[in-house]
């Protein structure tokens, strides 16, 4: 299954007005059959190949937005990884709901220290 195009465009158009990466890069790359939206070479958020989101937060804070909201935890050859969160696409439907994801994968990639360039 190939990424929503339209939800690609939509998080584009938000993290161009993201206020947390006033002076940081953003980039995007084709991965896992989607595409991620990368900050200093760190990937903040995703339209996922599987439909909906992924969203990149600190490892701690991992349990509490998987207790707090819709979200599940990403799941890699059937391991759970902590920091990397799936929210299904009619979780998002409305801006504010994705902007509020796509802010907090922004801030938490903005956080970490940029990746040399290739």
């Amino acid at each position: 299954m190939a990424y929503d195009e339209q939800l690609a465009a939509r998080l584009r158009d938000l993290l161009v007005d993201e206020p947390s990466l006033a002076g940081h890069e953003v980039t995007e790359q084709k991965m896992f059959g989607g595409l991620g939206f990368m900050v200093g070479g760190n990937m903040a958020v995703a339209a996922s190949g599987q439909g909906g989101i992924m969203v990149r937060v600190a490892p701690d804070e991992t349990e509490h937005y998987v207790e707090t909201t819709a979200a599940v935890p990403m799941e890699m050859q059937g391991r759970s990884m902590r920091g990397w969160l799936r929210v299904d696409a009619g979780d998002v439907l409305e801006d504010t709901a994705l902007g509020t994801w796509v802010g907090i994968g922004a801030a938490y990639a903005a956080s970490l220290p940029p990746k040399p360039k290739k």
